[in-house]
């Protein structure tokens, strides 16, 4: 009886004969460290592009919230027809630097102006309508409570629009009062303001570049405090009132 062919089982030792050469002698199993390595060699790249992807993500969701910047000590709203230039808003929040003091203990004393420029004279469409923009930022400025000071060249026509400057004590005024007599402090008049060296500026407008001492900008500027009708209330206020009674102190003469 035949078995088998003896061909069959000349091709079946060849295989069996290759297969085991292929295959290492001692083959052994990778350690947790070496399976590490070789996951890494093969995915590094993935995770290195995952990583910087998230740290970008987390960046931008934490400097649109604040999270990664620090709250200024007191913030001083200006209000006027014409921007003040940036020199003299530099100026400005080093003078008040060095008044104040850190309020909110971050190790760092932090002071921030917020320009709201707007003239109802104006027939610029396009000019009207940034005015309108910064008019609506003002008022939820004044909503939110976040100025203390009000920095203004022309003090009546806000308090008529807004009725939110204080009267000496800090209190608010009557509902029939929209004057700012003895609401406010000329910038001119105050030692502690007046009296502060604050450097130059130079801007360029319509293609001229203009210089002059941020002085003079600021001596026409009247400063003022806000009160407050709700409970909330500018950040740091009982600081930031200190700090008022002091200025009106230093005044030469009797606010107007």
């Amino acid at each position: 009886m035949r078995i088998g062919n003896i061909d069959d089982l000349n091709n079946s030792n060849q295989s069996d004969g290759l297969i085991s050469l292929l295959q290492p002698e001692n083959q052994q199993e990778l350690t947790k460290l070496e399976k590490l390595k070789n996951w890494w060699h093969y995915r590094k790249w993935y995770v290195i592009i995952g990583v910087i992807l998230f740290a970008a993500a987390c960046s931008l969701i934490g400097n649109a919230l604040g999270l990664f910047t620090k709250s200024p000590d007191l913030q001083i709203a200006y209000v006027g027809k014409a921007a003040l230039p940036q020199d003299t808003v530099s100026a400005l929040e080093q003078i008040f630097t060095s008044l104040a003091g850190d309020y909110n203990e971050d190790g760092e004393i932090i002071v921030q102006v917020n320009q709201y420029v707007g003239d109802s004279q104006t027939a610029n469409a396009e000019i009207a309508y940034y005015q309108y923009a910064s008019e609506i930022t003002l008022m939820a400025d004044i909503s939110e409570g976040e100025s203390y000071f009000f920095l203004m060249d022309d003090p009546q026509n806000f308090q008529r629009e807004y009725q939110v400057l204080a009267l000496p004590d800090g209190s608010c005024p009557s509902q029939a009062d929209y004057s700012a007599t003895d609401k406010v402090i000329l910038w001119a008049d105050c030692t502690l303001l007046s009296g502060t060296e604050a450097g130059s500026y130079t801007e360029t407008i319509a293609g001229q570049t203009i210089t002059g001492n941020n002085q003079d900008i600021l001596a026409d500027l009247y400063l003022a405090r806000r009160c407050f009708y709700s409970d909330k209330v500018a950040d740091n206020m009982d600081e930031c009132s200190a700090l008022w009674d002091l200025l009106y102190k230093s005044q030469t003469k009797a606010a107007p």
